[in-house]
């Protein structure tokens, strides 16, 4: 498996070399013990339109970015820790296929990949990388995760009153607890989900009762301490919703890129270390590499596992789509 490229020249080589595609955007990802098992492209959901990103698998994170030059450079760089991630297939449908929920307990969304087997692929790499690392640390896995949001394009009204049309004017809103597209008098209090910040976030009215009235919420956030925090950020009502309406809905998730970098052919994702054996024809790190891994045979024995729910940690990243 995966635990002999540890100290392996070609395994430093490689996190060398994401680590310079992503420049002073990133950070260090060399640490001991860390091993890249596997790269490529995903779609990913955003908030306004799905946009390609360039995911890194390692055996302890999940880093994913912009794509600014292909294979050569990219920014605004995600960390999710591996003990938070859980998978979950998405039926296809007309519109979409080959996608799957990537849940952590500060952000979730969906992801697709370009054909069936490089969905079985990656959600048999991610679910073996989480199994290992859950079984060495001990950890349970964590039950509540971040909701995913709800695309603009899904809601052109608000879920929750059902009248409030969205215009220029009359801005989308998010729910952080439930991830409905509301309108800003329908998610006009704020309340405390511990696990995704140590701030109050914006809820829609429904969760906010729901919350304030149990003992522990869906995000695990305490009633009386959640209750606190409503009532201090919710005085006045009309006070709240001046300042719902100056809230950006997207302020910690903004969607917005520089310009797209010119549509390439598609690359196949690349799997490291699987019962194979170092080859010198992967020698060159970062440039269409062969892949050291079977990842066919790793997604045959690993892709009927849809979830495997992790344990505690924090996501070191900022929270651009």
């Amino acid at each position: 498996m995966v635990d002999r490229l540890v100290n392996s020249e070609l395994n430093t080589r490689r996190i060398a070399s994401v680590e310079s595609c992503f420049g002073s955007s990133g950070v260090p990802l060399a640490v001991p013990g860390r091993v890249l098992v596997g790269e490529g492209v995903l779609t990913k959901m955003c908030r306004k339109r799905p946009k390609s990103r360039q995911f890194f698998l390692f055996n302890d994170i999940l880093v994913y970015g912009n794509i600014v030059i292909g294979k050569k450079k990219y920014n605004k760089q995600h960390i999710m820790p591996l003990e938070e991630v859980s998978l979950e297939s998405i039926a296809d449908n007309q519109q979409y296929r080959n996608g799957w929920y990537i849940r952590t307990t500060t952000k979730s969304f969906v992801v697709y990949a370009a054909t069936s087997t490089e969905k079985q692929e990656w959600m048999a790499h991610i679910n073996k990388c989480v199994e290992d690392l859950l079984r060495k640390s001990g950890k349970k896995p964590v039950e509540n995760h971040a909701a995913v949001w709800v695309p603009d394009a899904e809601a052109s009204i608000c879920m929750r009153c059902k009248k409030t049309q969205f215009t220029f004017v009359q801005r989308r809103h998010h729910c952080r607890n439930c991830g409905a597209v509301v309108c800003a008098a329908c998610s006009s209090k704020k309340f405390l989900l511990p696990q995704q910040s140590g701030k109050a976030l914006r809820v829609c009215d429904a969760c906010y009762e729901t919350l304030r009235h149990t003992t522990s919420g869906p995000a695990g956030s305490s009633s009386t301490a959640g209750s606190a925090a409503g009532s201090k950020l919710n005085a006045s009502g009309a006070a709240a919703a001046a300042a719902a309406s100056n809230d950006s809905s997207n302020d910690d998730d903004t969607d917005e890129d520089t310009a797209s970098p010119p549509a390439e052919g598609h690359d196949e994702p690349r799997f490291y270390g699987d019962n194979s054996t170092l080859s010198a024809q992967d020698e060159s790190i970062g440039g269409g590499s062969t892949a050291l891994s079977s990842p066919t045979a790793a997604a045959a024995t690993g892709a009927t596992v849809a979830s495997a729910t992790p344990a505690t940690a924090s996501s070191v990243s900022n929270n651009n789509c």
